[in-house]
């Protein structure tokens, strides 16, 4: 799915290719992209461009993060242990949320690590 993913938004495969352009759809939406990643603003991009492939994928994976920075909330719930697993949670939803940023300013579509399984199965 990476594969043909980055594929179609002109992505080189591998990091030792040169960078292609940006297609018009990762250009045109690469703010809605970005804002895809900042909470429950995530519904932006899956509500406004239907018809955009490259805002429906982060809006997706912005969803997905979402629900887990939510289900980590409510693991911090519980006393001690839950602190301690929510707040680990919290932080690698924070790292994965930068990464989604940075991936979206370049215009790329990559899944992004443990959450990517979820998005695949998330049809809206």
């Amino acid at each position: 799915m990476e594969e043909q993913t980055n594929q179609q938004f002109n992505q080189p495969e591998k990091s030792n290719e040169p960078v292609q352009p940006l297609s018009d759809d990762a250009k045109e939406n690469k703010v809605l992209a970005i804002i895809a990643y900042l909470g429950i603003l995530c519904l932006i991009p899956l509500l406004l461009k239907k018809d955009s492939p490259f805002a429906q994928f982060h809006g997706k994976q912005g969803l997905v993060l979402l629900l887990a920075w939510i289900v980590a909330s409510v693991v911090m719930i519980v006393p001690i242990l839950g602190w301690l697993v929510g707040a680990v949670a919290h932080l690698a939803c924070l790292v994965l949320m930068i990464v989604g940023i940075v991936h979206a300013v370049k215009g790329e579509a990559i899944e992004l690590p443990w959450i990517g399984k979820y998005v695949k199965s998330l049809n809206l």
